[in-house]
């Protein structure tokens, strides 16, 4: 089958397309015809292995694919590995049927941005009405939804950061109240200055680095910060637990897989909401480019150029 293999790390100059064996499913995995495979940020960290968890090679990248399994159902699933491809396998608890009327692009945008959006605001930040929340990298495939989501369950102020003026745009016509420069030198003051001078109690973030330091330190006494990715590829500086104390504020991380292993079937539970706000047109998600899986190199180097919204597809048939 037609596959995008990586045998050694680096940027997107090592996504090259190869002729590799079908993946045969075991231990109850489930076969999928891939119909389109998902691209997100962290497949620019697998690529030159610096993301959470150690990659071997070779591999095939891609941790989500949606299409259909030999007895004719239409899923979507998050995979470890292997998304890159015309065909992948994926365990049943990490696999979910797709709704009718539900197209590929938005089915691969709920499973990954969508259960990473949910959780954020659920789990890591537990958002209470009438809150200030800030959301960085607004344009992108998590923090578009993340705005709506916001917004629909009751958030008072919703601040967005984008680092261009269309960015900026599409992040208020999602429904977010103030949308600034992400390119700001001074994080702290621009978010206090959107909030009309107060101090803010949520921020999502997958930046790092000098956003990450900037943003604590615009919390609001009792404010959290859940950290969710390293787009900037900065590191933090090491936060404090003193000063935690001393502002009464709360930082959170937060990595989608271990969602699997709380009780109760979380994934699950995200996944119907979120299935079901798309039915009722309360969320969308913003198509952010369909690319060949020739030119998987092409979408991972727009991704890290920032020259992308909302959420990105490979298609395995071309």
């Amino acid at each position: 089958m037609r596959a995008i293999q990586i045998t050694g790390f680096g940027g997107p100059e090592v996504l090259v397309q190869a002729e590799i064996p079908d993946p045969a499913p075991r231990d109850g995995e489930l076969l999928i015809e891939v119909s389109r495979a998902g691209v997100n940020y962290a497949d620019t960290h697998q690529a030159e292995n610096s993301y959470l968890s150690e990659t071997a090679l070779p591999v095939v990248p891609g941790g989500e694919v949606v299409g259909r399994t030999p007895d004719g159902r239409r899923v979507v699933a998050m995979l470890a590995s292997g998304g890159y491809a015309e065909r992948a396998v994926a365990r049943p608890p990490q696999t979910f049927d797709v709704p009718d009327g539900v197209d590929d692009t938005t089915a691969l945008s709920m499973v990954v941005q969508g259960a990473t959006a949910w959780l954020l605001l659920r789990k890591s930040v537990h958002l209470e009405p009438g809150e200030t929340v800030v959301v960085h990298a607004a344009a992108g495939g998590v923090g578009s939804i993340v705005v709506q989501l916001a917004k629909a369950w009751g958030a008072g102020t919703v601040i967005a950061t984008a680092s261009t003026e269309d960015k900026r745009k599409l992040a208020l016509d999602l429904g977010a109240d103030v949308a600034v420069d992400s390119t700001a030198e001074d994080m702290t003051a621009v978010l206090r200055e959107a909030n009309g001078g107060r101090r803010v109690d949520v921020v999502l973030d997958m930046t790092g680095g000098r956003v990450t330091d900037q943003s604590v330190a615009a919390l609001a006494p009792f404010g959290r910060l859940a950290f969710y990715g390293m787009a900037s590829r900065e590191t933090p500086n090491p936060v404090k637990p003193a000063n935690l104390l001393r502002h009464s504020t709360a930082v959170a991380g937060m990595w989608l897989p271990h969602a699997y292993l709380l009780p109760g079937n979380v994934m699950g539970v995200a996944m119907a909401e979120l299935f079901a706000l798309v039915g009722e047109d309360r969320l969308r998600v913003v198509p952010g480019g369909e690319y060949p899986l020739s030119q998987a190199r092409r979408a991972h180097e727009d991704l890290r150029a920032r020259r992308t919204t909302g959420k990105l597809v490979l298609d395995p048939s071309r």
